[in-house]
């Protein structure tokens, strides 16, 4: 078994590497989305809904950033075109979308779908011991089902 410099084994650290580009692939569609709605977003929760959207777009940015330096600290190296994101996102895409329970209907289906990625690479990075992505993935999950229910409480739904 050949071990890079952080102790972890090569084979899996590659496997692990692919799965945290399909998650930056993913977040970066996240982003995007969030940034369209905090753009496009009308009604009258307008006000409310543009700051919640700023907050969920910064804190999404600084994730993207996290994931990518995290590939980096493996030895693997961050997907960075529009190409790759498009290619290996599966998170639903926003476009178009004004009305305000649909901009947050796009938020917490995007999430949700995030949220099964994410929990892959938790048991994964579990299974091989990488405490460091292990702690990421397990920090970025909890927010974002903290997120989750308080925009379901914001619909007036339940989990």
């Amino acid at each position: 078994m050949k071990l890079n410099t952080l102790g972890l084994n090569k084979a899996n650290v590659e496997k692990e590497v692919s799965l945290l580009n399909v998650l930056l692939a993913n977040y970066q569609t996240y982003y995007q989305n969030l940034r369209g709605v905090h753009w496009n977003i009308k009604g009258k929760r307008f006000f409310e809904l543009h700051v919640k959207f700023e907050e969920l777009y910064t804190t999404a940015q600084e994730q993207v950033d996290e994931i990518a330096e995290r590939i980096l600290t493996l030895g693997g190296v961050p997907f960075h075109t529009l190409e790759s994101y498009v290619k290996h996102a599966s998170v639903p895409v926003g476009e178009n979308i004004f009305d305000d329970e649909k901009t947050v209907r796009l938020v917490i289906d995007t999430i949700s779908a995030l949220l099964p990625l994410e929990r892959e690479i938790l048991d994964f990075s579990d299974e091989i011991n990488d405490e460091g992505t292990n702690s990421l993935m397990s920090d970025f999950i909890s927010g974002q089902e903290k997120n989750v229910w308080m925009l379901k409480a914001y619909l007036n739904e339940v989990i």
